[in-house]
């Protein structure tokens, strides 16, 4: 029997009641499905509720065959080993004992000599070679992501759960990843923003506000429908705003007409050349047309509001996030950033960074790519002050602003409004809410505690304090920024680095995000750790 997966009328709350998503009805098979929505969707949790951490407050769950889930962040306990991740340490401890001659028969008859062998083709599968005995908290985040993907496929289960596993890889870890995926024929439900992957999917699934929805193809595919669907609800939109339009018209015009009727019955009354019992009787029909016509047109004019709402409503939930900023009125000829012969890292006895020597005028857009320890960040460390260069000269030449992953210039314990005037002391409290609605965070919102925003939402903000400023800083440094995005999230910061007119500088291993910042040219690092 083929494995398969139904949520039949699915609902969860958070732990203080607000709905996460109500009467969710969905099915997979084998294939690749991949879950995208907004943060704050529910998409981690739909695949906690698929693996059984959690339970349902209403609907059921029917599944044939295994699971296996892999979380964003596989941490390491102390002591545990790379062959604890495949649950194989007491069996490869067996190996050993009876490669020594420490064993009784029975337990010869247990030994599974394949296992050594199979353990190392799933790492190889995910781009690694390690000894099993290796402890996991000697392995960067990116190989024990790996590891984990790695102990799942071990497993050999009828669905893989994956959530985010690109997060944190570099471009050989991403690329294992994709083609993993490729390979794989049982079922994988895959929560990410990764679009790259995405184009692996044999369906997409959307999580919005208004429940879930899903789309055959890969992520193209579901782009080019989603296109049509905005297009469609905009028609939908500007039909509603006409309809309440006329409503309201002819609302009008039957007031008018009735204030006209009434204004003449009242002028007969006053000439009393008609009996007075005929005249009640006219009003009193009047009253009564008058009445019905007026719930009827507040029935009418209450639908229309309501089509409105729907419509907008719809708008929201398709409408990508565009952002106005502000020119830094950066020269074209003005050298933003010189490094002269740098050498520099946290290890002085082995630095990341030697003898480099770069320079950046202008606008111009540079990605700084390679492999996990190449030393990126300590190069974006060396360029903004926080280390001091063992060699060489930094020279950096403009104001300029850092966004990393963790959106670090933000203060968590700061409302968004706090952190926008004591980033921009200069600007008053109308120039602060103003560059936050710019972003989407108006009214309430901008009294949102840093702390209480999601990856997506922190890095909105983060965009706000700096590039809604009168003037931005002339040099923006992004530290791998799509890192826990939401897709929504990925569109509005390439909306934003589409308006901005200053210099750009960016580590990311995201290849599709990198292309569409229209690049100048790429600074490769190269193999050594650091």
């Amino acid at each position: 029997m083929p494995a398969s997966l139904t949520l039949s009328g699915l609902s969860w709350s958070t732990s203080d009641g607000t709905p996460l998503f109500s009467d969710l009805n969905l099915s997979f098979g084998s294939e690749r499905s991949g879950i995208v929505g907004r943060n704050g969707t529910g998409k981690t949790t739909l695949l906690r509720l698929i693996a059984g951490e959690l339970s349902p407050a209403s609907g059921r769950l029917q599944i044939s065959g295994t699971l296996a889930l892999m979380r964003q962040d596989v941490r390491a306990r102390h002591g545990d080993t790379i062959a604890d991740l495949f649950a194989a340490g007491p069996a490869l401890a067996l190996l050993q004992r009876a490669e020594a001659g420490l064993v009784d028969t029975a337990e010869l008859a247990e030994a599974d000599w394949t296992l050594p062998t199979r353990i190392e083709a799933a790492l190889l599968r995910c781009g690694l070679t390690a000894d099993p005995q290796m402890p996991l908290a000697a392995l960067s985040g990116g190989e024990r992501a790996r590891v984990g993907l790695a102990a799942l496929v071990f497993a050999q289960p009828d669905f893989l759960l994956l959530d985010e596993p690109t997060n944190n890889l570099d471009r050989a870890g991403r690329q294992a990843v994709v083609e993993l995926l490729g390979d794989w024929r049982s079922g994988a439900i895959i929560v990410s923003h990764d679009r790259e992957l995405l184009e692996h999917m044999d369906a997409i699934v959307e999580l919005t506000p208004l429940g879930a929805a899903r789309y055959g193809g890969n992520y193209s595919s579901y782009r080019a429908r989603k296109a049509a669907e905005l297009q469609a609800a905009e028609r939908d939109l500007a039909s509603a705003e006409k309809h309440r339009a006329q409503t309201r018209r002819r609302a009008q015009e039957a007031a008018e007409r009735k204030a006209r009727k009434d204004g003449a019955g009242k002028r007969a009354r006053a000439k009393k050349d008609q009996p007075k019992i005929l005249l009640d009787a006219a009003r009193g029909r009047a009253e009564a047309s008058g009445g019905a016509n007026e719930r009827l047109r507040e029935a009418r004019r209450q639908e229309a509001e309501a089509a409105l709402t729907a419509a907008r409503e719809k708008i929201e939930v398709l409408q990508p996030l565009h952002m106005d900023i502000p020119s830094t009125g950066l020269p074209a000829g003005k050298t933003v950033l010189r490094l002269d012969a740098v050498t520099g890292g946290h290890d002085p006895a082995r630095p990341p960074i030697r003898d480099m020597s770069l320079t950046v005028t202008g606008a111009e857009r540079l990605a700084i790519t390679g492999p996990n320890g190449s030393g990126k960040t300590t190069l974006i460390k060396l360029i903004i002050g926080r280390l001091r260069p063992q060699a060489g000269k930094v020279e950096l030449k403009v104001p300029c602003a850092l966004l990393d992953q963790d959106v670090g210039l933000l203060d968590a314990g700061r409302t968004l409004r706090e952190n926008f005037l004591h980033l921009n002391p200069r600007a008053d409290e109308n120039a602060a809410r103003a560059a936050l609605a710019r972003f989407r965070f108006r009214a309430e919102d901008a009294l949102r505690k840093a702390a209480s925003l999601s990856g997506g939402e922190l890095l909105r903000a983060g965009l706000a304090c700096t590039l809604g400023r009168a003037t931005p800083p002339a040099l923006l440094i992004l530290d791998e920024p799509t890192n826990h995005l939401d897709l929504d999230a990925l569109q509005a910061l390439e909306s934003a680095l589409a308006a901005y007119d200053g210099a750009l500088l960016v580590v990311s291993h995201d290849e599709t995000f990198l292309d569409r910042l229209a690049l100048h040219r790429r600074v490769v690092l190269g193999e050594t750790a650091g």
